[in-house]
């Protein structure tokens, strides 16, 4: 019998080109994914990569068991999660993907309550970009994710995911206490236009957003430090360098000397979303964990927010 998890390192081979590669995105070593797919070999009979190189590529063999074996492994996954739906025990073992504002904010409040109160669900939890952990969850790397869009900034769902908005986060801009806009109780793209700023590298989605707030201004963000974590953003917005944009969502305490203004026209708002298979929408773990996620992410009531 067809070993999955063994199948899942093939798939991730003929994905990202390369065992070192598809070992990465798994979480396992190079040499876990070559046992794997030595087993796999061991039970087709048939030589399932080819090498090239330095690289390898799937053999035919290799083409068509990627090609049926995703096919049957989303059959086998649908009839799983329907024994689980039956039993309706909250059991098992996830894989639970988010980027790092919701991993801090978010998912590592509700895996906590979750896992305690059920004692037979295991969660394994890691830090993934928005666009991987799409791309994850679609090739069945894992279970569920915690991804995000501003405003019309696009990210591609495929058709077989389903999806579930979890959470409105805002972002404000962070000044410093001494900075000319500090007073301000609201600001507009426009006050901003000769400002220098402290954001995330280019590519990143928050950093598409903050060039789109830009629209209309005729001008573009002048970005004077990048940092992929926000934590580094207030630090540098404390030290003087600069002003950022920071989600609220898994945000710091403000450090002294600094503060949050909100913006508007537009307002610089996300969209939380979990995103699953459609092949585990019966899954109780699952739709469980979506509602528990949904339910955290509603908003406070007034008064109720810290200043983080």
């Amino acid at each position: 019998m067809m070993d999955l998890a063994a199948l899942r390192s093939l798939e991730a081979v003929d994905q990202f080109g390369s065992v070192v590669a598809a070992a990465d995105a798994l979480g396992f070593t190079p040499s876990a994914v070559s046992q794997q797919i030595k087993r796999l070999e061991r039970q087709s009979g048939v030589e399932l990569l080819e090498r090239v190189g330095r690289g390898v590529i799937l053999s035919g063999p290799g083409r068509v068991l990627v090609s049926e074996g995703s096919r049957i492994a989303a059959d086998l996954e649908r009839l799983e999660t329907d024994l689980h739906a039956q039993a309706g025990g909250v059991a098992g073992e996830l894989s639970l993907i988010g980027f790092s504002t919701a991993m801090r904010g978010l998912i590592g409040p509700v895996a906590a309550a979750v896992m305690g109160a059920h004692p037979e669900l295991r969660l394994r939890l890691a830090e993934v970009e928005p666009w991987q952990a799409v791309e994850r969850v679609a090739t069945g790397q894992a279970d569920l994710a915690v991804v995000h869009r501003w405003g019309d900034v696009p990210i591609d769902i495929p058709d077989h995911l389903d999806r579930r908005t979890v959470h409105r986060d805002e972002a404000e801009v962070i000044v410093h206490a001494g900075h000319r806009l500090a007073a301000r109780k609201s600001l507009t793209p426009g006050d901003l236009v000769d400002e220098r700023w402290i954001a995330t590298p280019d590519g990143t989605i928050c950093r598409q957003w903050l060039s789109r707030m830009y629209a209309g201004t005729g001008r573009v963000p002048v970005i004077e430090h990048t940092s992929m974590e926000f934590d580094s953003h207030l630090a540098l917005v404390a030290a003087g360098l600069g002003i950022a944009l920071v989600p609220r969502l898994g945000r710091s305490v403000l450090p002294p000397g600094t503060r949050a203004i909100r913006v508007r026209e537009p307002k610089p708002e996300r969209e939380v979303i979990a995103v699953w298979r459609r092949s585990q929408g019966r899954s109780p773990a699952v739709l469980m964990l979506v509602e528990a996620l949904a339910l955290a992410g509603q908003p406070r009531r007034s008064g109720a927010r810290t200043r983080a």
